[in-house]
């Protein structure tokens, strides 16, 4: 899997996998903990 930086503005911080959002710090309000995106990236995978 390989990882990409969008450059972007306004604080926006997004993480998304083939096109799927996994992470939103603009829907969720902040940014996430640590291992928290992994975490969630191993769930995905998992189901």
């Amino acid at each position: 899997m390989d990882a990409e930086l969008i450059k972007s503005s306004n604080g926006i911080f997004d993480v998304s996998v083939d096109g799927k959002l996994v992470f939103s710090k603009y829907q969720t309000g902040r940014f996430p903990e640590p291992g928290e995106v992994v975490a969630t990236l191993k769930k995905a995978k998992l189901e």
